[in-house]
């Protein structure tokens, strides 16, 4: 099969001879540098970027496509940050929610019915809440649905969550983990680039201070998910740099589960007048990162954000897993103008998706252990 897909990148791209020496070593599975990742990205088209993250991926998975049986829980869209790209924050006390303890709880209830594996937690960074509004809230969670799996709390949450209690980042997640915390989800990443997030989220935490939670979380036994947004103002050089990061950090502690690459959508912020990049830019993001990032298992085609679709052809630029069922309970990404405005699909849904576009649909739990294949 390498032989073969040798010969076609041979066709593909007969004029470039460094080009054809560097995807040889990727082919034969060596790591490529951030230098070499730029290379790609400037030389490379997307057939040949995409041949060769498929080839990764189906070497890891097969034809094999994850789901998981999921809720999110948005808690409140009142935030101290102003993040420019951000349509989820409320502009209004006529636009803005929160939910109590006894809210979350009915929400919980009414969605855990149906069958969950996975409860996703995040929301606005709320002025008036600390840690210990959340631990009694995650320990009556976790002892109502013992089995289910609790992911909560970006980087960003959890910096002000911890400190506001006043309590090092150590204390807060061996603290959250003891209540019930399994592992936290990748948002709030967004570009590690000083220049970039001093102009467009100036007040959100830095770059080095999320790596340095994810770090922690880590070494305190909860792993996590890693992200990236991308599409807006930000370069080549940019991603490559955020993903070397990324990468750096997984060779470190071996912690993400999944990357998780977040288009920048373009509708109810105040960065609207960058409009969005086209999907074969979302392509060339999917593929570059499955080759880059070699050390980082899943790769996750976020099928509310990009739509069905879009998300089901990343499975062919070096993605293997789509988020989850979702149940139209998230809001983050409908408010910017995603793709799907009520994301919801059942099992069986999701599994018609997958089979029709020839793959393998596998349910999966929140640590991606394989629940069925079907």
């Amino acid at each position: 099969m390498t032989s073969d897909l040798k010969n076609l990148i041979k066709h593909i791209n007969q004029s470039d001879l460094s080009l054809l020496n560097l995807t040889d070593r990727i082919l034969d599975g060596q790591r490529i540098s951030a230098e070499e990742a730029l290379v790609l990205y400037r030389k490379a088209e997307l057939p040949l970027l995409g041949c060769l993250a498929n080839f990764i991926r189906e070497q890891r998975f097969g034809r094999e496509v994850y789901f998981v049986r999921n809720m999110h829980v948005e808690y409140t869209n009142k935030c101290i940050n102003r993040c420019a790209f951000c349509a989820f924050r409320s502009k209004s006390d006529d636009d803005a929610w929160e939910m109590n303890a006894d809210d979350i709880l009915q929400y919980i209830n009414s969605h855990a019915a149906q069958g969950i594996n996975e409860i996703h937690i995040v929301g606005g960074i709320h002025p008036d809440r600390d840690i210990h509004f959340w631990l009694p809230l995650i320990s009556a969670v976790k002892n109502q649905y013992p089995a289910v799996h609790i992911k909560a709390f970006t980087a960003v949450e959890l910096d002000f969550l911890i400190a506001r209690a006043g309590l090092s980042v150590d204390e807060g997640l061996q603290m959250l983990k003891t209540h019930g915390l399994d592992s936290i989800p990748g948002g709030g990443a967004e570009i590690f680039d000083d220049a970039l997030r001093y102009t467009y989220f100036p007040t959100k935490i830095s770059w080095q201070r999320w790596l340095e939670i994810h770090r922690a979380a880590h070494k305190s036994g909860i792993p996590s998910n890693a992200t990236m947004l991308y599409g807006h103002a930000e370069t080549p050089q940019n991603r490559i740099f955020h993903l070397s990061q990324l990468r750096k950090l997984q060779d470190e502690t071996g912690g993400f589960n999944a990357f998780i690459p977040l288009k920048y959508k373009h509708k109810n912020n105040d960065m609207t007048g960058l409009g969005e990049v086209p999907l074969i830019e979302d392509l060339f993001v999917f593929a570059l990162s499955r080759i880059f990032l070699d050390n980082i298992p899943h790769i996750k085609a976020y099928w509310p954000m990009l739509g069905i679709e879009s998300a089901m052809l990343a499975m062919s630029f070096g993605a293997d897993d789509l988020d989850g069922t979702i149940n139209d309970t998230t809001a983050i990404y409908t408010r910017a103008g995603a793709a799907e405005q009520k994301p919801s699909l059942n099992t069986e849904q999701m599994i018609e998706t997958i089979k029709l576009h020839h793959k393998t649909p596998v349910e999966r739990n929140a640590l991606y252990g394989k629940i069925r294949v079907y």
